[in-house]
């Protein structure tokens, strides 16, 4: 989209177009009551057109690791692009407000958008860590108070679910399938499309969750349940036995004959002999039921009653039955037991098909597990050896079992041109101050080395150019680089009124490939799961000294007597 202009052709301010936000409650009053307080308290002081510089920042890494991925932008923008009070909304907050509010208040809210707001944030999708804004709002200090609140719940759970996905894609390694599989278990509707939305971005390749495909484009999954398997009692239920070949040249007028028939063969052939007997028929039912309604997408649950001794030889003859009428069955999924070792056994069983029969690929045949897997289960199951290729992973991948919250805040570093800065006897609670400009920078191997913060006027890193890089608050912490590469981190995403070229929001696979990409430009020490690397993140010397100049001169002086 075109950068806004200050003037359009009828002089007026003209809004660059973007579609509201995903979520119909995200509204201006998606806020705090207090920031309508401090609203008011802005406006009678005559403050409330003051400008005001914001970083939205976090100050720890989620999950006991060392990186973060930022999520959530596209939403704040979409928020920002249509924010103005409704009539209904305006005497709603009158009514919220004490009676002594002035009436001229109202009117101002009347007339607050966007225009004079200017956001830049770090491309939605990437690596991000602590202290390094993901976001810098700028703009009247009274309105840029009002997007604190909706901003924050915006960033937050999406970036900590985008982390979490990106976690376990991590562990699962890149050659698995990840399939999301949350939705019943979600914090409620608006949870669980979040949570579907967000996990595709951190790297998952599929949801069962419908409303989340239709809304943002992600391939969906899902077969049956153990309801579906236990639903049925015999094959006599059974009516339409038929199915036609997959090139609809000929018929098979009793599929469910078929289907004995290979069970039969499996049974007594001379590498499966012995290893099951009768198989459960109203499982084996349920199997063919599924199979003639989706012959081009037959995948099984096969641990209703007993996987290796039911649930594997009744898909087999299925798999086989439909092997002869051209189709290609999908595989089974295991949602109980010992998942290493079913998978293994599951594995030998293929291959012996593919093998006896000689039925070319059957012992590729995919194996999906589900049944509450996280981060540590997948990191166990690596550890014992299977033959997994599919995860399907829900409660903990979308609720952030371990985790809460991400923590992020948002902290006033400039005002009218002039430093603020946000003490606390904790350290890692002190603020940055000021405007600033971030960058990365990457060493000779393309890996990222360091994250370093400047004042907005310092002249930027150069490649080949070597560089002070200073920990913010110990003295001691520095290090001397030479960056290979230069990245500046924050980009405009929302002009306001000024000539700014705004960044176009790209779409979802597009931020998932860019989330991918980066997490393959950190080195691996970083990216571990137990006692991974702290990634540096700096500020120039001459930062360095105008936050602790700044500090000495805001902290109070005590006095001993």
């Amino acid at each position: 989209m075109e950068a806004a202009k200050a003037n359009g052709s009828n002089g007026e301010y003209s809004s660059p177009v973007v579609g509201g936000p995903t979520n119909p409650m995200v509204t201006p009053l998606l806020t705090d009551l207090y920031q309508f307080t401090m609203a008011y308290a802005y406006w009678r002081a005559g403050k409330h057109k003051e400008q005001a510089v914001f970083d939205l920042y976090f100050r720890k890494n989620p999950f006991g690791g060392e990186y973060t991925v930022f999520a959530g932008l596209e939403e704040c923008i979409r928020l920002i692009g249509n924010f103005k009070f409704t009539e209904d909304e305006i005497a709603f907050i009158r009514q919220s407000l004490p009676s002594s509010c002035e009436d001229g208040f109202y009117d101002y809210l009347r007339g607050i958008d966007c225009s004079d707001v200017e956001v830049y944030a770090a491309s939605e999708g990437s690596v991000v860590f602590p202290k390094v804004p993901m976001m810098r709002v700028e703009g009247p200090v009274a309105v840029v108070q009002l997007l604190e609140t909706p901003f924050l719940n915006l960033i937050n759970y999406a970036s900590l679910v985008a982390t979490n996905a990106a976690r376990h894609r991590f562990v699962a390694g890149k050659s698995k399938l990840l399939l999301e599989f949350g939705l019943r278990r979600a914090q409620g509707p608006d949870g669980g499309v979040g949570a579907s939305k967000y996990c595709y971005l951190g790297g998952f390749d599929a949801t069962s969750n419908v409303a989340a495909g239709k809304l943002f484009g992600i391939p969906l999954r899902g077969t049956h349940s153990h309801a579906f398997v236990s639903s049925f009692m015999s094959p006599d239920e059974i009516v339409d036995k038929s199915l036609r070949s997959s090139d609809g040249s000929t018929t098979c007028e009793d599929f469910i004959n078929l289907v004995q028939t290979w069970l039969n063969k499996i049974k007594w052939s001379n590498s499966l002999h012995g290893l099951f007997g009768e198989t459960n028929q109203s499982e084996l039912a349920a199997f063919i039921s599924y199979a003639l309604a989706f012959p081009n997408n037959f995948l099984a649950l096969v641990d209703t009653y007993d996987v290796m001794r039911s649930g594997i030889p009744n898909f087999c003859a299925v798999a086989l039955a439909l092997n002869d009428l051209g189709y290609k069955a999908g595989g089974i999924r295991l949602d109980s037991g010992d998942l290493a070792y079913l998978s293994l056994e599951t594995r030998k069983f293929f291959l012996a098909i593919e093998k006896e029969f000689e039925v070319s690929g059957f012992g590729k045949m995919s194996i999906t597990a589900s049944n509450d897997l996280n981060e540590e289960t997948l990191d166990a199951l690596n550890k014992q050896g299977h033959e997994v290729d599919a995860f399907g992973i829900g409660t903990n991948v979308v609720t952030c079992y371990s985790q809460a919250a991400l923590g992020c805040v948002f902290k006033l570093v400039e005002i009218n041109n002039q430093p603020r800065i946000k003490l606390s006897e904790d350290v890692s609670k002190v603020s940055i101050p000021c405007k600033k400009r971030c960058f990365r920078l990457y060493g000779k191997e393309g890996y990222a080395l360091v994250d370093i913060m400047t004042g907005e006027t310092e002249p930027p890193p150069k490649v080949g150019e070597r560089i002070l890089c200073r920990h913010p608050f110990s003295e001691s912490k520095r290090a001397y680089v030479v960056p290979q590469r230069v990245e500046e981190l924050l980009k405009c995403y929302w002009p306001g009124n000024s000539e700014l070229k705004r960044e176009d929001l790209p779409p979802l696979k597009e931020i998932r490939q860019r989330c991918i990409n980066q997490l393959d430009q950190m080195r691996s020490d970083h990216m571990r799961r137990l006692n991974p690397t702290p990634y540096k993140v700096s500020v120039s010397a001459k930062l360095y000294d105008f936050i602790h100049f700044l500090w000495l001169n805001e902290a109070p002086v005590g006095e001993l007597q």
